[in-house]
């Protein structure tokens, strides 16, 4: 029998990991807002919007607010199960399912916009992840992927702790998971230009802010 390869890098997001990651990225929604605004100036009122590997749900739930009809796509079980409480909670819809990125279970040409945040590093097939989401927009539809950039420094990576007011001991643990969890599984902005290049989009367009980035890709009409 063929072992069939994980669909991502890094420990399997489910049960009491995946419970202990959704507490930790509640404490701080400022982020959230601001993509899902971002994702509000470029998609018509009413639209259908993607996001991949939501996770506990938090942008899905600001990007709903926003009135769009939102879709989420999770990996894992338990960010499946934790997303739908979370919008439940928050009084949105979201129709939140199990699947992977690289073999999406959508039709073609079903969303006018996908986005993607803090995930992208941990797909092992991520060209494949770029095919897909181009096979699901609509024409003329457009993607933003966000995520950590493996060329950040040091010293921005302290800057963007510090940004997160937390204590001291939460602060040195987020700068190890920082330098030794994430950094290795990120890409630099030369691997992110190859895949945008190598993808159905054939190309990207790619902005660094901070120790992140937003590949931006577009499916012509």
């Amino acid at each position: 029998m063929v072992k069939r390869k994980r669909a991502f890098k890094g420990p399997a997001m489910e049960g009491f990991i995946a419970s202990l990651y959704a507490k930790h990225t509640r404490r701080d929604t400022s982020r959230f807002e601001r993509v899902a605004r971002a994702v509000s100036e470029r998609v018509a009122p009413g639209g259908k919007v993607l996001e991949v590997a939501p996770g506990p749900g938090y942008l899905a739930i600001e990007i709903a607010r926003y009135g769009y009809e939102v879709t989420a796509l999770d990996i894992s079980h338990s960010f499946v199960r934790i997303a739908q409480d979370n919008a439940l909670r928050a009084g949105v819809h979201i129709d939140v399912r199990h699947g992977d990125v690289a073999d999406m279970p959508f039709a073609d040409r079903s969303f006018d916009f996908v986005v993607s945040m803090a995930a992208f590093k941990n797909f092992t097939n991520p060209v494949g992840a770029l095919n897909e989401i181009h096979r699901v927009l609509k024409p003329g539809g457009q993607a933003s992927i966000y995520d950590l950039r493996r060329d950040a420094t040091r010293g921005e990576i302290d800057a963007a702790i510090a940004d997160m007011h937390l204590t001291r001991a939460q602060s040195l643990l987020n700068r190890w998971i920082f330098c030794f969890g994430l950094l290795p599984r990120a890409y630099t902005r030369e691997q992110l230009e190859r895949m945008a290049a190598h993808s159905s989009f054939g190309r990207g367009e790619l902005a660094i802010s901070g120790i992140g980035f937003e590949l931006h890709l577009t499916r012509p009409a």
